[in-house]
């Protein structure tokens, strides 16, 4: 497989302090062995690849998923749980001349949507996910993102039908939301949850629909002609239809059309232990609002139901055990600043993931066009959890020749491009990335 981070980043090791794991047992998914025939089978067990076959199976569709390690290994297993508005990382202004107005409006409606279907996915079938906040809150971090906030919350209420409230600095400390900030903007669409025990809890609806599920079967080959023959260490399986659903964790070589389409990028999060109310009271942060700064690199965090800080930001481009240590660090000094009552609190789990952004920064969900009969979604900007399940529904129809039961955004149907640089892509990231961390973000 050809990957462009070294191979550390893709084993245990950024895992291995992952809070999410310690919440639930997880099934065992045994490895595909021998010869299996289906009618489709979808390579990746994240949010992404289960949705497709749940929808798939829920269909009557003979449907087989394999995953390299286990649904939920990668970054739908250790994201930070914001099931939230995004999928795109491109500007109003940006997706407007790219694209136009109406397709602008078209996939910001769709977004709505992808968090609509979450929330749907969830309660048809009894997921335990933890889920908690109402909506999200964007922290004004200086006086001039505050000032914007009047012309954002109406774009807001114009893109999504809703109505977000401003808290002023002044109010914020009664909000629960006592911190360095300027304001809040409160937007009421989407909700914290347990990223692990949503991912499972697509897996096991899959299954009772119909889904086989492996684990431990990563493909190492695929070939074409007429239908498609997957090869794993363990197996041979023969599909009419194929889908592609491993994002940040997909190889430039797997299929070929993937590669410099994708560029992954660390996202790292940490959770402390459980704070006692005399610590939460001290600091003053007793909101269980899923939150996040406007910095570019911003900082993303939630007090969760069970008193846990959960707290995170992008950074890292060699994924190395020094590395992570040196980010971690990073990350710790930063929620030090902005949560100082909280400094010296054990923090027992920190760990990172690779999402996806594209050269557009938009979606896509849609054909291979170079393999008749395959189909990918992939890069949703650190907002997977909606878009990745919206994705994977759309992905579901498509693989059988079927008009989407949900409207299919313009702009998700655009292939993205190419990088340049091919493998060695991620140095495009190095400047804005230095200039982010002398500018404080």
């Amino acid at each position: 497989m050809r990957r462009i981070y070294p191979d550390f980043a893709y084993g245990p090791g950024p895992r291995a302090a992952c809070y999410w794991p310690t919440t639930v047992d997880a099934p065992p998914y045994p490895a595909a062995t021998g010869a299996l025939t289906c009618d489709t089978a979808i390579i990746g067990a994240g949010f992404t690849g289960l949705s497709a076959a749940l929808h798939l199976a829920q269909d009557g569709v003979d449907t087989v998923v394999l995953d390299a390690e286990t649904p939920g290994w990668g970054a739908s297993g250790r994201n930070g749980g914001f099931c939230c508005l995004g999928g795109a990382a491109a500007s109003n202004t940006i997706l407007t001349r790219l694209h136009g107005e109406p397709a602008r409006r078209e996939f910001r409606s769709s977004e709505k949507l992808a968090v609509e279907l979450a929330a749907s996915l969830i309660r048809a079938h009894e997921i335990e996910a933890d889920t908690h906040s109402d909506g999200e809150s964007i922290m004004a971090h200086t006086a001039k993102a505050m000032r914007g906030f009047e012309k954002r919350a109406a774009r807001i209420e114009t893109d999504y039908g809703v109505t977000p409230s401003i808290t002023p600095a002044s109010g914020l400390a009664a909000s629960g939301m006592k911190g360095p900030f300027f304001g809040a903007l409160n937007i009421p669409i989407g909700f914290g949850l347990n990223p692990m025990k949503y991912t499972l809890g697509l897996a096991r609806a899959a299954m009772q629909a119909g889904a086989r599920i492996h684990g431990h079967s990563q493909v190492q080959r695929i070939d074409q002609a007429g239908g498609f023959t997957l090869s794993t260490q363990t197996a041979q399986i023969t599909c009419k239809r194929l889908i592609i659903a491993t994002n940040g964790y997909s190889s430039d070589d797997l299929p070929g059309w993937m590669r410099g389409r994708y560029l992954p990028v660390q996202s790292n999060v940490s959770v402390t232990r459980t704070l006692s109310d005399d610590e939460i009271a001290a600091q003053g942060w007793s909101s269980l609002q899923m939150s996040y700064d406007d910095r570019y690199f911003m900082h993303y965090f939630r007090l969760m139901p069970n008193k846990r800080l959960l707290f995170g930001m992008p950074g890292g481009l060699i994924s190395l055990r020094s590395s992570n240590a040196a980010m971690y660090r990073i990350i710790r000094s930063h929620l030090a600043r902005m949560f100082p009552a909280w400094a010296d609190v054990d923090i027992p789990h920190n760990w990172n993931g690779m999402m996806s952004i594209s050269r557009d920064l938009t979606p896509y969900a849609g054909p291979i066009p170079e393999m008749p009969g395959a189909f990918t979604a992939l890069s949703y900007h650190g907002n997977g959890v909606a878009m990745g399940s919206y994705a994977g529904a759309l992905l579901a129809d498509l693989a059988q020749g079927k008009s989407p039961r949900h409207p299919y955004p313009k702009i998700m149907q655009t292939p993205p491009k190419r990088f340049p640089l091919g493998r060695l892509r991620r140095a495009l990231l190095w400047p804005p990335y230095m200039l982010a961390r002398l500018t404080g973000g």
